[in-house]
């Protein structure tokens, strides 16, 4: 079996360990993800739209519900469902804007936050205490790594340093 191209055995060598060991991460934060669901009477998109709101909120970003339901892969009649289930839950709360009151926004329920923290804190914790082992070089590749892991598999990521595409047409 070929161990570069597009039929190689993933599982082969130190780079098919690091893709079983970041799918095994994942899988177990999605099961994770849904005993935080199961046992808060939530579906898991309204898990994955608290995390996107949550992560707007880091950022100094508002969220429409237009744009939410763009960022969850959800049409408008399922994105006003998820924000009615979230806001009866008291999870969110739609809010018009000062500058313009035609315009709302949803936002995280300090509520949402503290449930979020009391069941994922700990894992939270863990993890940053385990990145404080590694110096600022590794952090770099790490944080590196993990970006464009993500936008592959957002589909958003270009071609990088050590994939056959990158060298095409040179």
């Amino acid at each position: 079996m070929p161990t570069h191209g597009p039929h190689a055995d993933p599982g082969l060598g130190p780079e098919g360990e690091i893709v079983h060991l970041l799918r095994a991460t994942t899988v177990e934060l999605g099961l994770l993800s849904a005993r935080f669901a199961q046992r808060n009477g939530m579906h898991p998109t309204d898990v994955r739209a608290l995390i996107a709101l949550m992560d707007a909120r880091r950022a100094g970003e508002e969220v429409t519900a237009g744009r939410l339901g763009e960022a969850l892969g959800l049409n408008s009649a399922g994105t006003t469902a998820l924000i009615d289930r979230l806001e009866s839950a008291g999870h969110v709360r739609r809010v018009r804007t000062p500058s313009d009151r035609r315009r709302v926004v949803i936002e995280v329920q300090e509520r949402a936050v503290a449930l979020g923290w009391s069941f994922f804190g700990p894992l939270i914790e863990r993890a940053a205490a385990l990145l404080r082992g590694y110096d600022e070089r590794e952090l770099a590749a790490i944080r590196g790594f993990l970006t464009q892991v993500r936008d592959a598999a957002a589909g958003t990521a270009s071609p990088g340093p050590g994939d056959p595409a990158h060298t095409r047409g040179r």
